[in-house]
This record gives structure tokens, C-alpha cells and sequence, in this order.
């Protein structure tokens, strides 16, 4: 069990790291356009955010993670994105009640964007002071961030260093390691695919990159801050999970009646894992529980979205878990009482 989890927690970690060195590529070569432009903006934010939430997997919401600890996106937007994700289940809703799944997405875009919109309003300039050890984009002279320069990248690699060199041989390993099914990602779908082209990203984005970029960019915003952070937080959270399921039967909660069902779907939902949800995905395609009850799960669930985040901000978790239990049990019970 702690070999699986641990590559599990490997995983994740490596695609938050993948996101993050990609966008930190992107602004510096874009000289913080596209991050100021999305800054104002908040309802693009709100948007952006919902539908990378609503993309089916965790990936959606690693995303917005990754944006969020670079300050470029509000509270709001984060809470929107972890409101319309629905996991891994949503592969299975679409697959055994597609109608449903569909309705079940509008819902929870409605929901998110409303829900961002207050968190903003209600939080205001509090929303920052969730960011504990995040950092902002820090933009430089375009000599030192400059790639593409083919004589530049040629003399890197001739004289490559320590660094450059390392993260050459992990993210080839770890595209070795995928290729070979040596992780948890054995079957070729679009998650897979997903990885596979973001490392082949990040491996140019190492091999063109100037000394600069590599040791304040990656090394100091990206590996040294977060990576060993991200890996011992997900490794904690994904074990204490298991533990839960394989030895805690939560299961005789839910058969009381309908509101301590959906309060219990509500709560249940802060456990970043998807198994309770999926219970209550089986519960409603077996016509054992309302809509009602399936919403609120879809709100405060989150699958493995929020695991990242709890080694950004330990606040912002807090609050989002909050935020999402709340705002499931009111809609749910909205929808229980009139639909």
C-alpha cells in the first residue's frame, strides 16, 4: 500500500511541477501580459477556473492550483474550480447516466461562478493573506530570461551543468517510467497523453532556458519552494485516506434518511479521495438517492484536487473545505426540498 502510494503521490507532485515550470516559461517569454491581463479580469478568472474544473480528472484542478500559487488567481476562482470538479468520477457519471452528467455540469458551473463571486465579495482583500509561501512571477532583464537563441543553447549544452543536467535525466526518466507503464498510469488515455506532452514540454523549456532561468525560475521558485513540500503533503493525505477505507467502514452513515445523507455527502466530501463520492455516484445510477444528494457530493467533493494545495496554503484549504461543505449543503438542500 505505501508503494502505491507513494507513486501515486509522485504523480501528482510531478504534474504540479510540470504546470508550474510551464507557466512560469510562458510568462517570462509573454513579459507577464497574459498574467496581468488575467489579474483584472475576474470574471475570465471565474470562467477559466470553472472549466478547468469541470474537465473530468484532477488535472483541471492541478492547474488552477499551479496558477493560484503564482497570484493569478483569486480565492474565488480557486473555490470555483474545486465547486465544478467532479473527479475521476466524471468518466464514470458520462459513462452510466450521460443525460444526468450533462445537467449535473450545468448545475455546478452555475454554482461555482456564483460561489467565486461571493467568496471575492466576502473575503476581499483577505483572500491574499491566504497565500502563505507563495511567490509572484519575477520578470528580468530579456538577457538573462532569453531562450531560442540556437549558438546559446548549443554552448549549454556543451558545457551543461549540474542542474540543466539533472532535470534533463528526471524528466526523461520519468517519460521512460510512463512509456514503460512503470507508474500508475498504465493504460494509454488522455491523461497519459497529457503527461507525456507536458514533460516533453518541460524538457524543452530545460534544455533551451539560459543558467538564469534554471536556477531562479525552476530551482528557487519552483523545486526548492514547493516540490518537496507538495510530495510530503499528498504522500500524508493519499495514506491516511487509505487507512480510512480499508479500515473504517463509513458506509452504515449513509443510511439514515435523506438529509443526514446528504449533510454526510456534504462532509464527506472534504476526504481528498474520490471512493465516497463514487458511493454516491453508484447510490444514484441505482436510483437509491436523489439528485440532491449527488450534487452536494459533486460540490464538496474534489478528488485529489485540493492535495497540492495543502503545501501552498494551509489556510486556503481550510477555508475552501469551508466554503465547499457550505455551500453543499445548502444547495443540495435547495434542490432536495423543491426539485
Amino acid at each position: 500500500m505505501i508503494i502505491d502510494v507513494a507513486q501515486h503521490a509522485l504523480m501528482i507532485t510531478s504534474f504540479v511541477l510540470i504546470m508550474m515550470l510551464i507557466i512560469e516559461y510562458i510568462n517570462i517569454q509573454t513579459e507577464g501580459i497574459w498574467q496581468e491581463n488575467l489579474r483584472k479580469n475576474r470574471l475570465n478568472q471565474y470562467l477559466l477556473s470553472a472549466f478547468l474544473g469541470l474537465l473530468p480528472g484532477c488535472l483541471g484542478a492541478f492547474t488552477v492550483v499551479s496558477l493560484y500559487s503564482h497570484k493569478m488567481l483569486s480565492f474565488g476562482a480557486l473555490a470555483a474550480a474545486m465547486i465544478a470538479t467532479s473527479g475521476d468520477e466524471a468518466f464514470i457519471m458520462l459513462a452510466m447516466f450521460p443525460v444526468d452528467a450533462l445537467y449535473l455540469n450545468g448545475v455546478l458551473l452555475v454554482v461555482a461562478i456564483f460561489t467565486a463571486y461571493l467568496c471575492d465579495v466576502i473575503f476581499k482583500n483577505k483572500a491574499v493573506s491566504f497565500h502563505t509561501d507563495i511567490h509572484k512571477f519575477e520578470l528580468h532583464e530579456e538577457k538573462e530570461c532569453a531562450s531560442l537563441n540556437i549558438p546559446d543553447i548549443i554552448g549549454q549544452l556543451r558545457d551543461i551543468s549540474y542542474m540543466r543536467l539533472i532535470l534533463i535525466i528526471m524528466f526523461t526518466l520519468f517519460m521512460g517510467a510512463l512509456f514503460f507503464e512503470q507508474l500508475s498510469l498504465s493504460e494509454w488515455n488522455w491523461k497519459k497523453i497529457v503527461f507525456i506532452t507536458g514533460i516533453g514540454i518541460s524538457l524543452f523549456i530545460v534544455i533551451t532556458v539560459p543558467e538564469h532561468f534554471l536556477k531562479v525560475h525552476i530551482y528557487e521558485h519552483v523545486v526548492k519552494k514547493h516540490l518537496l513540500r507538495i510530495f510530503l503533503w499528498t504522500f500524508a493525505a493519499l495514506l491516511a485516506v487509505d487507512y480510512i477505507e480499508n479500515y473504517i467502514n463509513i458506509e452504515p452513515w449513509l443510511q439514515e434518511n435523506m438529509t443526514t445523507v446528504l449533510i454526510a455527502a456534504s462532509v464527506l466530501g472534504i476526504i481528498p479521495e474520490s471512493g465516497p463520492h463514487f458511493v454516491f455516484v453508484t447510490m444514484y445510477a441505482k436510483e437509491m438517492i436523489p439528485f440532491a444528494v449527488l450534487l452536494a457530493s459533486s460540490i464538496s467533493q474534489d478528488g485529489h484536487g485540493t492535495l497540492p494545495l495543502l503545501a501552498v496554503s494551509f489556510r486556503a484549504f481550510l477555508w475552501l473545505q469551508i466554503v465547499a461543505v457550505t455551500v453543499a449543503i445548502i444547495v443540495g438542500l435547495f434542490f432536495l426540498q423543491f426539485f
